[in-house]
Formats: C-alpha cells, structure tokens, sequence
C-alpha cells in the first residue's frame, strides 16, 4: 500500500497545473494510464481564452453561457473569467511562451466568442502548455509520476473518498491512499469509434463515480 498527502490522477493540463499549486513540504503522487505526455491536453490547438479587461466582461460571460445553451453554472463561470489574467500570469512564469508583438500579447478569436481574447502558441498551444507544466513539474522534488497506473476504483469511508485502488505498471494491484485525491482524468472521447482523442481517454472517473452514486433519470 502506498500513501501520500495528495493523490493526482490524471497528468494533463488540469492535473498538473493542480500539482504545481501544492506546497512543496506536502508529497504529492500523480498516476497516469499511459505516457504523462499522452493526455488529450497536448492535443489542442487553438487558443486559451482570458478576461482582457473589466470592459470584456459582461460580453465574455454571455459568450461563455451562450456556448453552454445556458446551462452552464454561472458561479463558475465567473470564477473562471475572473481568475483567467492570474491563470495565465502564472503560466507564464512556468515558462508558457503565448504568441506577442513588439512584447504584447497577440489575441486572436475562435468560435463562440464575439471578440478576440485567445492567446495561443502557432496552433500548439495545449502542447506548449501541457508540455511546460509538465517540465516544471518534473522538476519539483515532492511530485512523483507513476505511469502506466490506472486506478480502477475509489477507496471509500463513510462516503468519503480517501484514495483509490490502482493497476500498476507491472500489473499489479495496488492500494494508494491519501489525505486528499483529485480527479484530473480528462473526458470520454477516446469510446467512440472515430475520434480525435486517445483511446485510453475512456471516462474512467465518470464511470467510478456513477457506480458509487448511481444516477437516476428523471
């Protein structure tokens, strides 16, 4: 059985930017089913989207729930506007290079928004980030990766989460437990028969939850 403070699973953009916040007296275990570099973030293209200015953002929100048909909570969407100029000031101090002109940010516009206020690298930005977290992640004495780990269950108490059960690199299975575990797992594409995604993206997460809280139709 392995412990440890925090438990990441998932080594895209999310679970590594996630990883970087942890203080660094606190260990922190990533788990990964494949490569670390092989998570749907190093596959997008166009553009990370940020509040430009204050002016942006009554126009930026309606984008945002207008893309969403509306069903979008709107708490988080404001929490994601908001906190989108720190996100991004932090991504460049780890090193994400976004696209400039005599040292401004370039901004460009993708579908769903009515203004320009996507930074990008050429058309590999989830590459240039994904690729930069994970660098400086390496990089932090407290985080261990652990690929070619898939977990296959969350370990539960009293419906509480402390820790996962985990197939190992060497097909071994394996209790890891932690004070804290974070679900970074990327989504459910890589089910269908033709997509874009990697075929290990397969909803594990979505499906681990679902049959601990199975969800009904109404």
């Amino acid at each position: 059985m392995k412990h440890t403070d925090f438990l990441i699973v998932g080594t895209g953009a999310a679970g590594l930017f996630c990883a970087l916040q942890i203080p660094s007296d606190k260990q922190v275990l990533m788990i990964t089913k494949e490569d670390a570099d092989e998570s749907d973030s190093f596959l997008a293209q166009g553009g990370i989207c940020v509040l430009k200015s204050d002016d942006d953002y009554n126009s930026y929100f309606e984008d945002t729930m207008r893309a969403g048909h509306y069903e979008n909570r709107k708490e988080s969407v404001d929490i994601m506007i908001r906190s989108s100029q720190s996100i991004i000031k932090q991504l460049v101090e780890y090193g994400v290079d976004f696209k400039r002109e005599n040292g401004e940010f370039c901004y460009t516009r993708e579908g769903g928004h009515s203004d320009s206020r996507i930074l990008f690298h050429e058309d590999i930005t989830g590459e240039e980030i994904t690729s930069t977290l994970l660098a400086r992640t390496r990089e932090r004495e407290n985080i261990t990766i652990l690929e070619h780990t898939t977990m296959y269950d969350f370990l539960m108490a009293d419906n509480i989460c402390y820790g996962v059960m985990a197939q190992m690199a060497d097909g071994s299975k394996e209790k890891i437990t932690a004070d804290y575990t974070m679900l970074a797992c990327g989504g459910l594409g890589g089910i269908y028969k033709h997509s874009t995604n990697y075929r290990h993206i397969t909803g594990d997460a979505l499906a681990i939850a679902k049959s601990w809280h199975p969800v009904r139709a109404h």
